[in-house]
């Protein structure tokens, strides 16, 4: 009898994300939505990380009208969307009546699985979303933000899951947002966690440091129910190993993934093609499809490294980018070894380019830092160094409640500041996270001649 493992397909979300900044516009999407919703995908990732930011931002569409034509399309497949937890999408706590309307709206218009996860694994930070989550309806999948440090052993996740089930979760994810779980520690790891729940554990990681394909045979081996892959046009480097390689190496060791490869061909074959224009366009860059070992050192997710260096050169510091990079472990070592995901990824990398830019450690340091060390993100992984934290905030008092429990709501606010434009609760949401650039957004839709600030519009005139 086969063993079962199925698979969740990134390529509309993380995949484009990792590797083309979330330029794939819906349109680029619909032709092939059929197709992908017949290929026997565990579910597809197709809203949440930095798809709504880049809907509005770049694109100029409506990121809920973008999940309502998916869901329109994909009758049998569930959807997938990632969650910051109280960031929801943005880089800052939200009130609770925002997160349980953002969540109750997500679900509404087509999403059946969120997966929630905190940058700093504090599970208080989850808590709205889970609940929020469960009474809509939908499948709350929470995540381990997976990193190394002293502090964060195989016991330590195994502990966290216990919590997770307690907080209500329907099922867990071990989210390696750097590429750093090793095969031994995955297959460890996921042993631990199965013998500790019965809930269905997902595997999600990034091809960044050359080691994700042998991470997922050592995972389902060890028990893991779904993997997260990225159809092969989108897939290596900065994101998920290629779903054809995965089919066909876990199909030949025995296990049943449900998957069609016919359809998964077809769709491939239209990605290439959206792949070869972003190519052309120079919008994919060839360094995404890099593999970077030192990921493994430095624990700095493949994104982040490109943000760093493109940080550097436009400061003309470019030749200073493996003395900042080395700063990185150091600055998150001081830091209580926070997880490198959004926000703390950028947060940590912003400080160690100012660290060394400046030639003193923590002379200057961004406000998002020292509200982190003001307890204002969650409770820090690890101390904070002591002599670190008073060069921040002095003697100043942390907080130590849940951050959201010092938020009042916020929801009437934010509707009357955009009564003039807002013509549902999705709008409102839109404005909540991302002021400015849905302001523009709805401007633009209510009037042609809205005056947007020309920064926030690409214009291309024909002149042939």
């Amino acid at each position: 009898m086969s063993k079962i493992i199925r698979l969740t397909e990134t390529v509309l979300r993380d995949g484009q994300q990792s590797q083309i900044a979330t330029r794939m516009s819906t349109e680029d999407m619909l032709p092939i939505l059929e197709t992908l919703d017949q290929a026997g995908f565990h579910a597809l990732e197709v809203w949440g990380g930095a798809t709504f930011d880049s809907c509005i931002r770049f694109l100029n569409e409506d990121p809920w009208e973008r999940l309502r034509q998916i869901r329109a399309a994909v009758k049998d497949t569930k959807l997938q969307m990632l969650l910051r937890g109280q960031n929801l999408l943005g880089y800052r706590n939200y009130a609770d009546d925002v997160v349980r309307l953002f969540v109750e709206k997500s679900v509404q218009n087509g999403i059946d699985i969120i997966r929630v996860f905190d940058a700093l694994n504090d599970v208080r930070n989850m808590k709205t979303s889970i609940e929020a989550t469960k009474l809509a309806g939908g499948h709350c999948q929470t995540a381990i933000s997976y990193t190394t440090s002293p502090v964060h052993t195989v016991d330590y996740y195994v502990d966290l899951v216990g919590r997770m089930a307690e907080f209500g979760a329907d099922s867990i994810c071990i989210k390696d947002m750097a590429g750093v779980l090793t095969p031994q520690t995955g297959y460890e790891l996921v042993s631990r966690i199965k013998e500790k729940t019965d809930l269905p554990l997902e595997v999600h990681t990034h091809a960044t440091s050359g080691i994700s394909e042998m991470t997922y045979l050592k995972v389902a081996e060890a028990g893991a129910d779904i993997i997260d892959t990225c159809l092969s046009s989108f897939s290596g480097g900065t994101s998920q190993p290629a779903t054809e390689s995965m089919v066909l190496s876990l199909e030949e060791l025995g296990f049943n993934t449900g998957v069609d490869m016919k359809k998964v061909e077809e769709a491939t074959a239209h990605f290439n093609g959206i792949r070869d224009k972003f190519r052309a366009e120079g919008i994919l860059n060839p360094k995404v499809k890099d593999t970077e070992p030192k990921t493994l050192i430095y624990q700095v997710p493949g994104g982040m490294l490109s943000n760093l260096l493109s940080q550097l050169t436009e400061q003309g510091l470019a030749d200073k980018y493996d003395e900042v990079l080395a700063e990185v472990p150091k600055v998150r070592a001081d830091l209580g070894y926070p997880p490198l995901v959004t926000p703390l990824s950028q947060m940590v990398g912003t400080q160690a380019v100012m660290n060394v830019i400046s030639g003193e450690r923590f002379k200057l340091v961004p406000k998002e830092i020292k509200d982190y060390v003001l307890g204002l993100y969650g409770q820090a992984p690890a101390e904070i160094n002591p002599e670190v934290k008073a060069k921040i905030i002095g003697d100043a008092e942390v907080v130590t409640v849940r951050p959201a429990d010092l938020i009042e709501d916020q929801l009437p606010e934010i509707r009357e500041e955009i009564k003039e434009y807002a013509k549902s609760d999705e709008d409102v949401l839109m404005y909540a996270l991302f002021p400015q650039q849905a302001k523009d957004f709805l401007g633009r839709r209510e009037d042609p001649f809205y005056d947007v600030p020309l920064q926030t519009v690409e214009v291309t005139l024909d002149l042939k």
